[in-house]
């Protein structure tokens, strides 16, 4: 079986792991202040807090940023639900735009519509499938209307617009850190952001609320808590993944991840029926998901697994159309069709050239008639 994902851990990562593990400090420290200075200058953000996962860093950038009950932000329904539950964790409600058609992306022609229609207090853009989102159109829209700006990046690890990573065109960036992901600590996310009294809420946030001397916080009390807040905390044991992954995997991998894609597209070019991923002027795809779309999905999906090639559907039902969103009503067309039409085929760093040959003989023997009746 080719698989749909294939983390990246190895002796490099062991090591650093035994001397944590060795040195006895295994909890938020010293290790995770490291990891956050390396992760935001990889991306060119001043300030990064470390969570324990993507989830609780959306959750955390949300709350640094003051959204709370009674306000509205605009997200996308074709995401992983966190996307959704993190705006309903604090309080207020998440209200769905439709998508661009090729990129999957948050249409800022209907962030525009919404906005227009209704009060609106942030913006959740999500870069998916390793795709920047239009970032100044949307900028544009959150100036305008003086909103919040929030990049869920959990997918787009040195995704890059005009040459400038990801996690710095928003008020806030989030990052996951999940075994799939371009970069892997395990478990854990981070949030990214140019604003120290955000970064400060931030910290102070994932920590009991408890003062941050890092950001100017009086802390002659070691259990000084300024404000409430959770345990969301980074381990030091994840940390120390994470800042082996910076040094010696992720630039390699997300090229390696590219020339696959690359690799992909040219062969399945002239297949009729699919729809291969787009990559915009300006805009470096990383490639977490390479994500075709057909009207014939489930069949070659079925096909590919008899072939021994693992896929994916990201996302077979929309947000909005889950039990826990069920009084949720919006107009969302575009995002409804890719949720039938997309599939994700292996385009992880770890594939062979003969793997990429098998999976574009297999998707061309499936259009020239070979799927099952």
């Amino acid at each position: 079986m080719i698989p749909i994902a294939d983390p990246e851990l190895g002796e490099r990562e062991k090591e650093r792991v035994g001397e944590i593990i060795e040195s006895g400090q295994l909890a938020d420290g010293p290790e995770v202040r490291g990891f956050e200075e390396e992760f935001a200058a990889f991306c060119g953000a001043s300030h990064g807090v470390a969570t324990a996962n993507g989830t609780t860093a959306l959750h955390t950038a949300l709350e640094a940023l003051d959204i709370g009950p009674g306000d509205t932000v605009v997200t996308p329904s074709f995401s992983f639900i966190a996307s959704a539950n993190a705006v309903r964790f604090t309080g207020a409600e998440p209200v769905f735009a439709d998508i661009d058609p090729n990129t999957y992306n948050l249409d800022p022609d209907a962030v525009e519509s919404v906005v227009a229609e209704r009060d609106v207090d942030a913006i959740l853009a999500v870069h998916l499938f390793g795709l920047p989102a239009d970032m100044e159109r949307l900028g544009t829209i959150a100036e305008a209307h003086d909103l919040h700006l929030i990049e869920d990046a959990a997918q787009a690890h040195g995704a890059a617009i005009d040459g400038e990573r990801v996690g710095t065109f928003g008020d806030a960036a989030c990052f996951s850190f999940y075994p799939t992901k371009n970069l892997t600590t395990g478990e854990g996310g981070m949030v990214l952001t140019d604003d120290e009294d955000v970064a400060a809420r931030a910290a102070r946030f994932v920590n009991h609320g408890r003062s941050a001397a890092r950001f100017g916080d009086d802390t002659s009390g070691s259990y000084d808590h300024a404000t409430v807040g959770h345990n969301f905390r980074m381990s030091s044991v994840l940390a120390a993944i994470g800042r082996v992954q910076i040094d010696h995997r992720l630039r390699e991998s997300n090229e390696q991840r590219r020339e696959n894609a690359a690799r992909l597209t040219e062969g399945l070019a002239d297949v009729e029926g699919i729809e291969t991923p787009v990559e915009p002027d300006g805009r470096r795809h990383v490639y977490h998901q390479y994500t075709i779309r057909t009207d014939d999905r489930d069949a070659l999906r079925a096909h590919l697994d008899d072939e021994g090639i693992g896929t994916g559907i990201y996302y077979p039902t929309p947000i909005h159309e889950q039990p826990a969103y069920d009084e949720v009503t919006c107009d969302v067309p575009v995002t409804e069709r890719a949720a039938e039409e997309v599939l994700s085929l292996p385009v992880h760093p770890n594939l062979s050239a003969s793997d990429l040959e098998t999976i574009m003989t297999a998707v061309r023997r499936f259009e020239m008639g070979g799927h099952p009746s």
